[in-house]
């Protein structure tokens, strides 16, 4: 087992771990004291994920199918970043988490707007995920209309029923089925998991992959709103799903989700940036939360929308 450690004060604008695990980007996570996505902040709980090999030596990763993982668990006391792996996993951390991100600039250059100074005050250190393109693309087909709890509990299930199994210190850990893993399941044994009418998106896009049809990792080089549709030809994934995998796995950080928060927020907080359709919506509203760096803006509105009491 490898380990490392990384001081939080090193990193611009520092890092909210649970806040950035825990706050609907990503479902490939999983907390050790069962309350991923349903309980309080414990410095003492680790967070664990599995990516295949090639993801984890270089950025360009996720091929079809792999045969060998790395697991890696962090997490955050005392001003540090902790972390525990089957390889040398500084860097691999750094780039799931963006560790290199200078939050501190996002939040500097940010508009001059009450809602998302609010949302930045509220939430500082939260960071956008860098997640495997596969298995972000599957976890937002699950996401529609569920719970960020509940969208967790499928991902895990999938991972738990098709995955490879990797050990860490005697442990067992799941990682998230290949293409052809998650191809060969069959409609009615995703049912049974709790995947509703999403089993069928699933198993097609699963074998849309494997079949080598299309891949969510070649959106990654066009432009943007050519990568949103580049996305929309998997079965089950429209556009608000698209710009999740964009800016969740893919580097967009443009991208704005429409989900059912931020058009909330449109309606309440920005009505001028209503323009009728998805497409025109989506570019007022990314102007008005600072073009760049507007899916950071979108991520932290969304947690504050999500969280407040």
């Amino acid at each position: 087992m490898e380990t490392g450690t990384i001081p939080v004060a090193d990193l611009p604008g520092g890092l909210d771990l649970y806040r950035t695990l825990e706050s609907g980007q990503s479902y490939l996570w999983r907390r050790d004291d069962g309350a991923m996505y349903g309980g309080d902040p414990n410095p003492e709980a680790w967070y664990d994920t599995v990516v295949d090999n090639s993801f984890a030596s270089n950025a360009g990763g996720d091929p079809d199918d792999v045969s060998a993982h790395e697991v890696v668990r962090v997490r955050q006391r005392d001003g540090v970043l902790e972390w525990e792996s089957t390889t040398d996993a500084d860097r691999l951390v750094r780039r799931l988490l963006r560790l290199e991100d200078d939050l501190e600039e996002i939040v500097a250059t940010a508009p001059d707007d009450p809602l998302l100074q609010a949302a930045y005050d509220a939430h500082r250190g939260l960071r956008l995920v860098a997640g495997p393109p596969f298995g972000t693309l599957i976890s937002f087909i699950c996401s529609a209309q569920m719970r960020v709890a509940r969208i967790h509990e499928m991902v895990s299930a999938l991972a738990r029923e098709y995955g490879d199994v990797v050990f860490l210190e005697g442990t067992r850990y799941h990682a998230f089925p290949t293409p052809t893993q998650l191809a060969d399941a069959t409609e009615a044994e995703l049912r049974e998991l709790g995947l509703g009418y999403r089993a069928p998106y699933v198993v097609r896009t699963a074998a849309m992959v494997a079949d080598g049809e299309a891949h969510p990792r070649e959106a990654r080089h066009l432009p943007y709103e050519e990568a949103r549709e580049y996305l929309t030809q998997f079965v089950g994934v429209g556009e608000k799903v698209a710009d999740c995998v964009l800016l969740f796995s893919l580097g967009f950080d443009e991208a704005v989700p429409l989900d059912t928060w931020i058009k909330t927020a449109i309606e309440d907080h920005y009505p001028d940036c209503d323009g009728g359709s998805y497409a025109e919506t989506s570019r007022a509203i990314r102007t008005r939360l600072g073009g760049e760096y507007a899916g950071y803006a979108q991520t932290y509105v969304f947690h504050e929308l999500r969280t407040r009491r």
